[in-house]
């Protein structure tokens, strides 16, 4: 029965993504099958009411923390601490070193902002803009702008995914993106190595810029004018406009706790915003809750967005995902699986038997937190050491889910920034990461 539940789940949520629907109707309709399973079971409406309520106090610290960056990245936006970025750093887009210079950007943009989809709608519609008015391959490009994205989106102190797997396990953030960064390191090189041999090989070159299609400029350079002009026409870009990014880097490497860096983060920028930028506090006010939305339409297709509504839809999905498990855990719903992972986990090897289980369920759930909760929910009984574990989910969960087509973690940002499913073929860190641990899986030292 457990089995035909999943498929029936599994496919419902496949076909709202298909039919361009909201992930959460079917994560609703999950719910509704997931507590009609425990009814029958024997249980209670209010006992599965109670399980739904456990498992959501598990993650109830996170909800909080979405709120900060919710409220930062719309500061960052308003205060011009990402348009200084992105100003200055379009700039180093060199045509010979393009892919891996892209790769590079969109790894330190996720890396500062923790988000992924984020920093595909702002430099990474940027790059592809560059590789397309210049004749530069869209997939290549497509493929090194994927691979970045989730760089940060797996290690930043500011992600949310990573701020979930730390929750999940009670595992210190910082001990884990030190265990990341070090595990990560030869595919990272590796990565960085294919990008410069396609550029500088002249693989990632059409030859021709696309004049027609692209909304774009005929060229790198007056693309690159104009998007010099379209900053300083609206932001003051002085260089303190860059203090919350490095508070969030500076305290970040000092451990500070994550609530209170993004807090400073947000009072500095919301300071930057009131006596630099000349916003009122009224207006301050509305940014931070609906995000920011600049008047120039341009400007408005790379900047706008962030605020506490727009952690709304992820929020909902870690909220209803918690439920899942809270009644997984009481009903036994998974423990046929459970043991049988643990069994192939003594064949194989442990990192090996929770890839597995990642690529399953992210094919099946289509998204990176639903995903995480329930790799994590069958694996946590066999795993003698929880960092080890929440290394083994962020090598596998996170970078895995992007690579699944239909997958919302690759299927949204090949989507802004125009690029086909080709391009998954070139998201190199993104295969070379899992790979490379289940070949050499890096060992966690306990604390």
């Amino acid at each position: 029965m457990e089995a035909i539940i999943i498929v029936i789940f599994s496919f419902i949520l496949l076909s709202c993504i298909l039919a361009g629907y909201s992930i959460l109707w079917a994560l609703l309709f999950g719910y509704m099958m997931f507590f009609g399973y425990a009814l029958r079971q024997g249980h209670t409406p209010v006992q599965v009411l109670t399980m739904s309520g456990r498992g959501i106090r598990t993650i109830k610290n996170i909800l909080f923390i979405f709120i900060l960056i919710g409220m930062i990245t719309a500061v960052w936006r308003a205060c011009g601490t990402i348009p200084f970025i992105i100003y200055h750093m379009s700039g180093l887009l060199i045509p010979s070193v393009f892919i891996l210079i892209v790769f590079l950007l969109c790894c330190f943009i996720s890396l500062l902002t923790g988000t992924s989809f984020g920093t595909a709608a702002t430099i990474g519609i940027i790059c592809m803009s560059i590789a397309k008015a210049n004749g530069i391959d869209p997939t290549f490009t497509g493929g090194a702008i994927l691979s970045g994205i989730y760089f940060g989106d797996r290690c930043s102190p500011m992600s949310t995914s990573a701020l979930l797997i730390s929750e999940l396990t009670q595992t210190d953030i910082y001990c884990n993106i030190k265990n990341m960064f070090k595990s990560a390191l030869l595919p990272f090189s590796v990565t960085c190595l294919l990008y410069a041999l396609l550029g500088f090989s002249g693989t990632g070159n059409t030859g021709t810029a696309d004049r027609n299609t692209d909304p774009c400029t005929a060229n790198c350079s007056t693309y690159t004018a104009d998007l010099y002009s379209l900053f300083p026409q609206n932001f003051d870009l002085h260089w303190t406009t860059t203090i919350p990014a490095l508070l969030i880097i500076v305290l970040s490497l000092c451990k500070v706790n994550v609530r209170l860096t993004m807090a400073a983060s947000i009072i500095t920028g919301s300071l930057l915003c009131l006596f630099l930028q000349d916003i009122t506090p009224a207006q301050l006010g509305s940014i931070m809750f609906y995000g920011f939305y600049s008047a120039d339409q341009q400007l408005a297709q790379i900047l706008s967005g962030g605020g506490i509504i727009s952690m709304f839809t992820v929020s909902v999905i870690i909220i209803l995902s918690s439920a899942y498990a809270g009644i997984f855990e009481a009903t036994g719903f998974l423990n046929t699986t459970q043991a049988r992972l643990a069994q192939l986990g003594e064949k194989i090897t442990p990192y090996g038997s929770i890839l597995l289980t990642a690529t399953i369920t992210s094919m099946a759930t289509c998204n990176q937190t639903l995903s995480s909760i329930l790799t994590y929910q069958l694996h946590k009984d066999s795993a003698d050491n929880m960092q080890q574990l929440a290394l083994d989910l962020e090598n596998s969960t996170i970078v895995v889910a992007a690579l699944i087509p239909w997958s919302i973690a690759c299927a949204v940002p090949l989507a802004t920034v125009g690029a086909g499913n080709a391009s998954i073929l070139f998201a190199f860190y993104l295969y070379l990461l899992p790979l490379y641990n289940l070949w050499r899986p890096y060992k966690v030292t306990p604390v």
